[in-house]
């Protein structure tokens, strides 16, 4: 033991008096790769230490995005695909500018048609139940003439590389007969979030708020294929751009009108200012009975009864119809029927072929007409806050449309000749561009500047380079306007039917 402590410290004497002990390090031989290592590295820290990166900002980068869209039922509606959880379940939806709910079919729900594409929450590992007071509540959504009902969820829904990690959607269980048909899961709502049953912000407002998307602005070219007798029930159905537009598809200028209720949007409505039958302006209502709400998922033009009367007393031969008809007209087949509408600007032409749905019956020399008193066949009243006037695709499909968010507006322009070109030149035309080429339309996009005018009236020119109030509370009670889906139950026009 003595032995052990008399060396101990002669140890540690040594070890203190000993040299530094050195050692070498290797450098790294240097990649040849570019500076971009030196980028990875500093939002490797950035995200060690809780800072956004910049690899997740250029990810989030504003953007435009065309997609292309179904034409069903020659032009019954216009269907888009969103993708819905982790992973990702792809859905045919309806695009609808008339109401702001997702909602989606599920694999419970037991009343859905059998080819209804069902969505399986059970499958995403993002999904989320929202539940209310501890319990997960049913939600009804009321449509004219039917309803769906479900549970609140949210989940990471996406659309053309656009994304939104926790939006809401109603998880449908149930569903009245006659609401869904062939392949569509569900709607996707592109107005605005005061309408919205659910209370939730719609997916294209969220990507707006979110600013993901160069300009808060979607649009629409719709194709025409009620005049095709050899049309499948699925055909080339246009272009839907979030974001922007695409100038391959207008000529001309966009003419902007600003929205009735532009301070608190719920729809996007404008005022009906003039409508023109055979070259004669007929007598229209004014005030809030003039007020339309323009909605991409309506088929025909519904509009208040006067209205619609003197349309049709315009029209040689033509006569009401009643029964399971009542609220349309007919008209001699033998009649070009030409209509123009206009909200505040120029007049719009809409091409005879879609003011004629065809004959009553086989044989008939009398055909319905595309513009349908919307006072019957429903219990929704006009005013507070509910349009008088649907103008669905009847009208979208003759021109190109437009819906900013900011400052809320929509605005029309001619189709181009590589979109199938307008059925005429508006009165009042907003101007003219040199198309170049005339190839199909691709999904690329511009940027656009707008000037507004006195009048509340702007246009936009074509550019070259890629680019819960009051009111809503009624128009969502019992009957939702926009969501009227009205059978037309004859032999000819079976399968028709107006979602609005």
């Amino acid at each position: 033991m003595r032995y052990t402590t008399t060396l101990l410290p002669l140890s540690l004497a040594a070890l203190a008096a000993a040299d530094p002990i050195h050692i070498p390090l290797t450098r790294r031989s240097v990649r040849r790769d570019g500076i971009e290592r030196f980028a990875a590295a500093a939002d490797h820290v950035r995200a060690k230490y809780g800072y956004p990166t910049v690899s997740s900002n250029l990810r989030r980068r504003a953007k435009t995005a065309g997609i292309d869209i179904i034409n069903q039922d020659a032009d019954s509606s216009y269907i888009g695909t969103v993708t819905i959880g982790t992973p990702s379940q792809s859905f045919p939806v309806v695009l609808d500018t008339g109401s702001s709910d997702l909602w989606l079919a599920t694999t419970s729900c037991t009343s859905c048609p059998d080819q209804t594409p069902e969505f399986n929450p059970s499958s995403s590992s993002t999904l989320v139940q929202n539940n209310t007071s501890g319990q997960n509540s049913e939600i009804e959504i009321q449509y004219g003439s039917g309803a769906v009902k479900g549970t609140l969820a949210s989940d990471t829904v996406s659309m053309a590389g656009f994304t939104v990690d926790s939006q809401t959607l109603l998880l449908v269980s149930d569903v009245t007969s006659g609401l869904l048909g062939g392949n569509v899961s569900g709607i996707l709502g592109l107005a605005f979030e005061a309408l919205a049953s659910t209370q939730a912000t719609p997916f294209w407002e969220a990507l707006v708020n979110d600013k993901q998307m160069s300009s808060p602005e979607i649009s629409f070219w719709l194709t025409r294929f009620i005049d095709d007798a050899d049309a499948t029930p699925e055909e080339p159905g246009g272009v839907f751009t979030l974001g922007g537009t695409n100038s391959t598809l207008y000529t001309g200028s966009i003419e902007f009108q600003s929205l009735v209720d532009s301070s608190s949007p719920t729809f996007w409505m404008l005022d009906v200012s003039s409508v023109t039958v055979q070259g004669k302006s007929v007598s229209i209502p004014t005030g809030s009975s003039a007020q339309a709400a323009i909605d991409t998922g309506t088929t025909l033009i519904g509009g208040p009864s006067e209205a619609v009367k003197n349309v049709y007393a315009a029209i040689p031969g033509s006569q009401a119809l009643s029964g399971q008809y009542n609220g349309f007209y007919a008209f001699p087949c033998s009649t070009t029927v030409n209509v123009s509408m206009a909200f505040g600007g120029s007049s719009w032409p809409i091409s005879p072929e879609d003011m004629n749905l065809g004959p009553m019956q086989e044989g008939s020399n009398y055909c319905v007409g595309g513009i349908f008193d919307l006072d019957l066949g429903s219990d929704v009243s006009s005013g507070n806050g509910n349009p008088s006037w649907v103008v669905g695709d009847t009208f979208l499909k003759n021109v190109y449309s437009v819906f900013r968010a900011s400052p809320a507006a929509v605005g029309f322009a001619q189709l181009s000749e590589a979109a199938g070109g307008s059925s005429g030149t508006p009165s009042g035309s907003v101007g003219s561009a040199t198309l170049t080429g005339t190839n199909v339309p691709t999904s690329s996009t511009s940027s656009t500047s707008s000037t507004p005018s006195a009048s509340g009236t702007s246009t936009t020119t074509a550019s070259s380079t890629s680019s819960h109030s009051s009111a809503s509370r009624v128009a969502n009670t019992g009957a939702v306007s926009l969501g009227i889906i009205l059978s037309i139950a004859a032999s000819t026009l079976s399968g028709w039917f107006v979602l609005a």
